[in-house]
């Protein structure tokens, strides 16, 4: 396995306290989840982002899932709250004085359970007591390359036979507990190697023992520069792009009635200064639990584009999805025409304040998003202009079947690999057409997936929320849905959007489609652009394999944002 092959390797979804600052609780926290006979251990860690903000992080042992960053935090009047919307959780506890207990409540689907953090005592990031070697202990550093910046935790203790034993863990591509062997310190200088990715790494420890400066190489990528430092807290994700307030124009918290009866959905409208009406964009996110920003990794896209259009006095609403954020009902159970209907209902909401100028609203849509706004454009005289960022041209499954294909061949999967893959991922689909009954398409799923082997291969409660993904509603109702008729309906100005190294929406696969949409149905008024280099994120990427979507620093590509600013603007100042 090369280099290139190590940054797409997988996709993802400690202890010792820290002072406090300024009243705010900080430290590492442990806490066992019981979820049904399972238990499940957490450690929590609390700390200060560069920026001033309060910065949480999980762990969760007996998965091996580390360093899950949650995408939005608040602590007021004693009260903690957490979004991780990666894996569509939330926790809210009441802090003790002391901030020595966190006692609140877990929520995940459906499910809400009881969960009490307690501060961790132990100085993990140190020595241990029983180290032999002076390099035992918890480490972390990163490495810098194609525009990523890759963050690892280096674990290093003994065996029985008093000989020093080593793993290492790539946090931002969820790849944990990489055996390594040669594990050797000459004092002062320290070596490793990690046979399963080809990678050597060899460095000097410190006169204090604290750090290790060295070099990382990995068959083409030679001597990177690679500097550990003893800590358990794992490397802050930079986020150069993310505004920072305060900002030149109004934020104003907003809730309206969704799309159906007892939705209650929350977001934020930012407001130019000066005097309206103002043209409007809504933006619709993708598929999964996104909340406004459309989080992922500490990435905000939608607060960048918010912020940028603005600035250039584009009025915008974001909102969180149903059952996300402070948005209320369940993502389980709403299909992507359920989401319409609360974009619709979000439209409608906008239309309603005086500050907006309804014959310059626009919607602006990413991935599923960019579904959804064609099928509202063609039933609203309201929208004005759409801007498609991956849109899908083909159904949900071919949509699926390719992401399947170029994503496993990016990551070095040969057609001999692939093709079980992808045979297992069509019966799984016909299961799903077949099998009306929840229970039944379950047990046949499962069924499924041991005759397949890849119940071996997979964690148990990643099968379980790939299994329940399965059998959802949104599932059965994607599968199927063809997006061309709503995009040949479309009559208002277009400009659709698509990256060169999109794996998920293929610019070579769906461009043509919608663009042929466009012109088949007479739409003068409508421009498809591929930009180069970027992924389904619009980030400048190296593969383009969602593995990298952490790894890489850069949110948004400017001249993506600039383009979509300018584009937007020019058509929202032209209508009247």
């Amino acid at each position: 396995m090369n280099f290139s092959t190590l940054l797409m390797f997988l996709l993802p979804s400690a202890g010792g306290a820290a002072a406090q600052l300024s009243g705010v609780p900080q430290g590492t926290y442990s806490g066992t989840l019981q979820a049904g006979e399972a238990q499940l251990h957490l450690l929590l860690h609390l700390s200060k982002a560069a920026n001033g903000s309060l910065r949480a992080t999980l762990d969760s042992l007996e998965q091996g899932v580390f360093a899950i960053e949650a995408s939005s935090v608040s602590f007021v009047n004693f009260n903690l709250k957490l979004e991780l919307t990666s894996v569509g959780a939330r926790f809210e506890g009441k802090v003790s004085p002391d901030h020595e207990i966190i006692d609140g409540n877990w929520s995940q689907g459906s499910a809400s359970l009881p969960l009490k953090f307690r501060r961790e005592t132990g100085a993990v990031a140190r020595k241990p007591g029983d180290a032999i070697f002076p390099v035992e202990g918890l480490w972390q550093g990163a490495v810098e390359t194609h525009g990523m910046r890759l963050r690892f935790q280096l674990h290093i203790s003994h065996d029985t036979e008093g000989a020093l034993i080593a793993a290492l863990d790539s946090l931002d591509q969820g790849v944990t507990g990489l055996p390594a062997n040669h594990v050797t310190l000459k004092d002062p200088i320290f070596h490793f190697e990690i046979p399963s990715v080809a990678g050597v790494y060899e460095g000097a420890l410190n006169a204090t023992r604290n750090a290790i400066t060295g070099k990382w190489s990995q068959t083409s990528a030679d001597n990177l520069p690679l500097d550990f430092k003893r800590s358990d807290q794992t490397l802050e994700l930079r986020r150069p792009q993310t505004p920072i307030r305060p900002f030149p124009y109004t934020e104003e918290e907003v809730a309206f009635s969704g799309g159906a009866e007892g939705i209650v959905l929350s977001g934020t409208l930012t407001l130019p200064k000066g005097e309206g009406p103002f043209p409007a964009a809504l933006l619709i996110a993708g598929s999964g639990p996104q909340d406004r920003d459309e989080s992922l990794a500490n990435h905000r896209p939608f607060l960048l584009i918010a912020d940028a259009l603005t600035r250039k006095g584009i009025a915008v609403l974001r909102y969180d999805k149903r059952g996300v954020g402070k948005s209320t009902g369940s993502p389980d159970t709403a299909t992507t025409m359920d989401l319409a209907a609360d974009a619709h209902a979000a439209l409608a909401f906008l239309k309603t304040r005086k500050e907006i100028k309804v014959a310059g609203i626009g919607l602006i849509g990413h991935s599923e998003g960019a579904i959804i706004a064609p099928h509202l454009a063609g039933q609203s005289k309201a929208v004005n202009w759409l801007v498609l960022l991956a849109a899908p041209g083909t159904t949900g499954e071919q949509t699926l079947l390719n992401q399947s294909d170029l994503i496993g061949r990016a990551g070095g999967l040969s057609d001999e690999q692939l093709e079980p893959s992808l045979a297992f991922d069509q019966a799984a689909y016909a299961l799903v057409r077949k099998e009306k009954d929840p229970g039944t398409l379950a047990e046949k799923l499962v069924a499924l997936v041991k005759e397949s082997g890849l119940d071996a291969a997979l964690p148990p409660a990643t099968l379980e929320t790939q299994l329940r993904m399965l059998a959802s509603p949104w599932f059965r109702f994607f599968l199927d849905y063809d997006p061309l008729p709503d995009l040949k309906a479309v009559g208002c100005p277009v400009l659709a959007l698509y990256g060169q190294k999109d794996l998920q929406v293929s610019s070579k696969v769906n461009l043509p489609l919608v663009e042929k949409a466009f012109h088949d149905s007479m739409n003068t008024q409508a421009e498809t652009r591929e930009m180069p280099d970027l992924n389904h994120l619009f980030q400048h990427a190296y593969t383009g394999t969602p593995a990298e979507y952490a790894a890489i620093e850069e949110t948004f590509s400017p001249e993506a944002l600039a383009l979509i600013v300018d584009w937007v603007k020019g058509h929202s100042a032209s209508r009247q």
